[in-house]
């Protein structure tokens, strides 16, 4: 990717990035009150070329049909289902399990590099990216072998304090600017395209209520890993805001059915899913939800973010 190494150019980046700093310095304070978006009644908008960017929690692991094994990727995902409900004519899902910000620009197996499903025809392109950057799957796996040691209590929130700061939060600021990178690279390559960024669902009790062993996490780490979640979606939101980009809030619309709740009543899966789909990821239903929630927000935003 070039830069504009001019002076206006590097003016531009120091303004960029003092906004970027500014608004996530308020992330550990503002993180468990994010508001969700408000719906309003409208017609979905068509788009014509539609381009769906994303890891795991867009393609669908193992929910059928899974039409392509080496990215886990599903045909009931929710960009499937936005594209036939948007009537997109043409509609290109690249998302892939275990996807960082980097697969944005370098091939995941026979994965060529994201980004280069886009292009100047491109109407409207929707991005869920950042949970592996973060360490989504390190981080349960920490959590769940922790939670042998102190199931009461908190032994994994101990853990990434134990270098006197909260290593996740830093962590989920470090992951800002590659997002920022990303929503750059996509406006440069589909400039007249509507970008969405989508948030992460609710994978725990609101709450903070803990289910062990249900799920394997100590009863005091539920609400660290909560909050973790949601200040991850804060500066998912804050980013695409600096990036002219809509946010979707899909932790909102899944409050209530995360990997806690009875079989017939989670979208998210646990760590034994009883439902086709990954351990901590939606099924067909948690999809079908984040496909509603984008829907919902195109209808509210016609144009560019």
């Amino acid at each position: 990717m070039t830069h504009d190494r001019s002076p206006a150019g590097r003016a531009a980046d120091r303004r960029r990035g003092a906004v970027l700093g500014a608004a996530l310095a308020g992330c550990t304070l503002v993180a468990a009150g994010t508001a969700p978006a408000v719906a309003h009644p409208g017609g979905h908008g068509r788009a014509a070329a539609y381009v769906a960017l994303g890891d795991s929690y867009t393609s669908g692991p193992g929910i059928p049909r899974q039409v392509d094994a080496g990215c886990a990727r599903s045909d009931h995902n929710y960009p499937s289902l936005v594209a036939a409900r948007t009537e997109a004519s043409t509609f290109t899902d690249v998302s892939c399990g275990g996807a960082t910000t980097a697969e944005m620009w370098q091939a995941q197996g026979t994965n060529g590099p994201q980004l280069d499903a886009l292009d100047r025809h491109t109407d409207l392109v929707t991005l869920q990216i950042g949970g592996n950057d973060v360490g989504f799957g390190p981080i349960i796996g920490t959590c769940a072998r922790l939670a042998a040691q102190d199931p009461a209590g908190n032994p994994c929130e101990r853990a990434y304090h134990a270098s006197g700061y909260d290593e996740l939060a830093l962590t989920v600021v470090r992951t800002a600017p590659k997002v920022d990178r990303v929503l750059r690279a996509v406006h440069a390559r589909a400039p007249h395209a509507r970008v969405v960024v989508v948030g992460y669902p609710d994978l725990l009790p609101d709450d903070g209520a803990g289910c062990f062993p249900q799920v394997p996490f100590a009863r005091g780490d539920f609400a660290y890993l909560r909050d973790t979640e949601k200040r991850l979606n804060l500066m998912l939101r804050l980013v695409a805001g600096v990036n002219r980009a809509a946010y979707v809030d899909t932790y909102g619309p899944t409050a209530g059915h995360d990997m806690c709740k009875a079989p017939a009543d989670r979208w998210i899966e646990p760590l034994q899913p009883a439902s086709p789909a990954a351990p901590a990821h939606p099924n067909a239903k948690g999809e079908a939800a984040m496909a509603q929630a984008v829907l919902d927000r195109l209808r509210t935003n016609r144009g560019r973010g």
